[in-house]
């Protein structure tokens, strides 16, 4: 159908988000300029804006915030000899909404994946062994994805600091295979922390 220009650009952004076809694109697009009040159209896209131009990765530990080092990292009430290593920062939160892990985090960015041209260095692998020299962690907590990208991702960094002294542990298999970490709920998080066992 050919809608004015304002509306196609419309859609077609909103269609650029996950889980998005055209329909539901169309229907939001509709609906901001159908139902919106100018004033909260306005307020919405300014939220956007200000998000990608205020919001930056911890230099520490890569999770996203406005602060640097983040609001985790400075906590001094938490452990600082555990780190649960994460795919990206909405596992951060979903590990954070349970309320009882009191470890700090490093978020890779990402999971190896050769079809997709991502190796250790292309995750944040060489900032997380980084951290290993100049902190004093005594455990690492995989809490990656169970994928098969999110398990090869474990096991190369378990082999990679097999003779460090460091404790590597995983989450238990409370998540099913295949499924991402953000989508699972609070008492499988928990028990798959609780029931984390050593690699190697």
């Amino acid at each position: 159908m050919n809608y004015p220009q304002p509306i196609t650009t419309l859609i077609e952004s909103f269609g650029k988000l996950p889980g998005i076809g055209n329909k539901t694109a169309e229907r939001l697009a509709f609906h901001v300029i159908s139902n919106m009040r100018e004033e909260d159209a306005t307020k919405f896209a300014k939220s956007l804006v200000d998000s990608k131009r205020q919001l930056f990765k911890c230099s520490t530990c890569g999770y996203i915030t406005d602060v640097d080092p983040c609001s985790i990292c400075t906590d001094q009430g938490r452990d600082r000899t555990v780190v649960a290593v994460v795919q990206d920062s909405k596992d951060v939160i979903a590990i954070e909404r349970m309320r009882g892990f009191k470890g700090l985090y490093h978020v890779l960015g990402g999971v190896l994946s050769p079809l997709d041209g991502l190796g250790p260095d292309d995750i944040g692998v060489p900032a997380l062994v980084e951290r290993l020299r100049d902190e004093k962690i005594t455990e690492l907590i995989l809490a990656l994805s169970a994928t098969l990208e999110g398990d090869a991702t474990s096991q190369y960094i378990a082999r990679l600091l097999k003779n460090t002294g460091v404790k590597v542990t995983r989450i238990a298999r409370g998540l099913e295979m295949g499924r991402s970490i953000d989508y699972a709920d609070e008492v499988t998080l928990i028990r798959a922390l609780e029931g984390r066992r050593e690699l190697f």
